[in-house]
């Protein structure tokens, strides 16, 4: 199951010779840890990923398995919209989102620049006061009123990780009942694996703000990927809504390509391209990113906090690169933004 765990599984054989083709491969080769085991850890890689697969998509691990091979014809449908980049359902470039980058990326910036670009887009705005007041951003009970109140109290770290949520919160809201389940869970996942990446990130030194976008990303690819698979599917004979097995054939295969899309289309700096590549096809010696590990920590919180199986502490430990204490830090942040954003929907 290629999916965005899988390429652990790829620590273990650092003999297997990688196979590619457009555009869902990746090469799984990176350097293993002291501890890792060849025979336990991949399958404890694949249990987790299946389990994440079975709360986004609300079914059994044998539904997901079902009717294996039967959709190929819809797959190669998809793959070749990736391949030509001929996605309908991509989103386009926001349009504060040049300005937004530039501003955040020159040092001479000041937050009244930054707040008028906000302001400047009155949707943009009322997103943004939105999440700013969510669990993940908003520090201490304080309400946060205003936009030049928002980059006041959050600095612009925390600004920079807000405005990514922000453009892409519209994005993934859904859009019927069909996919009101999907789209809430693939929300609150993102968000988590984006959180765990920026923390992973500080803890290693590194631009926490960027790993935070780059973690985000991969929700959007799969509230992308299925609404494509949508309309795939109702030009069909006898298909109106694709099942869950296809769906879940088709984010495991195609997720980390249409992230990489989503980046292009958005002309975000090469930077996240690399660190989208890092992630899905880790080289010979490459040190690990923060953007694996966040994605797996992610995943595993989010899935224990909504009571289903995910994966021991012990094991966790043994498959990132964080040590015992620094992910007791980053998971209970995690675990305080999740429980605060629980009592929110409540």
């Amino acid at each position: 199951m290629p999916g965005f765990l899988s390429w652990i599984s790829g620590l273990f054989s650092p003999n297997k010779t990688a196979t590619l083709s457009a555009p869902e491969s990746r090469l799984l080769n990176p350097v293993a840890l002291p501890q890792d085991n060849a025979e336990t850890n991949p399958a404890l890689v694949d249990q987790l990923e299946e389990h994440l697969f079975c709360w986004l998509l609300d079914s059994s691990p044998t539904t997901l398995r079902a009717e294996t091979g039967q959709w190929e014809h819809v797959l190669e449908k998809l793959r070749w919209r990736i391949t030509h980049q001929e996605l309908d359902e991509l989103p386009r470039q926001p349009m504060a989102l040049p300005m937004l980058m530039q501003a955040l990326s020159d040092e001479t910036s000041d937050r009244h620049r930054l707040t008028n670009i906000i302001l400047n887009d009155p949707a943009l705005t009322d997103q943004l006061l939105q999440i700013a007041n969510s669990p993940y951003f908003r520090p201490g009970d304080q309400s946060i009123d205003s936009v030049d109140q928002a980059v006041f109290v959050l600095g612009l770290d925390g600004i920079r990780n807000v405005i990514s949520a922000a453009i892409m919160r519209p994005m993934m809201a859904a859009r019927n009942s069909r996919e009101a389940l999907f789209a809430q869970r693939v929300w609150r996942w993102g968000l988590t694996c984006a959180r765990s990446a920026e923390l992973i990130a500080k803890i290693q030194g590194q631009d926490a703000s960027v790993y935070f976008m780059a973690g985000l990303l991969p929700a959007l690819s799969y509230i992308t990927l299925r609404r494509e698979l949508q309309r795939i599917c109702r030009a069909e004979p006898g298909m109106t809504e694709p099942p869950p097995s296809l769906i879940h054939d088709a984010l495991s295969r195609y997720q980390w390509a249409t992230s990489q899309l989503l980046a292009n289309a958005w002309n975000l700096p090469p930077k996240y391209h690399a660190h989208l590549m890092a992630a899905e096809r880790p080289a010979p010696k490459q040190k690990h990113t923060p953007l694996n590990d966040g994605i797996i920590v992610g995943t595993r919180e989010v899935l224990r906090h909504a009571h289903q199986r995910n994966m021991p502490e012990e094991d966790v430990l043994r498959i990132i690169h964080l040590s015992g204490p620094q992910f007791t830090r980053v998971r209970k942040v995690i675990l305080d933004v999740l429980e605060a954003g629980a009592k929110t929907r409540a």
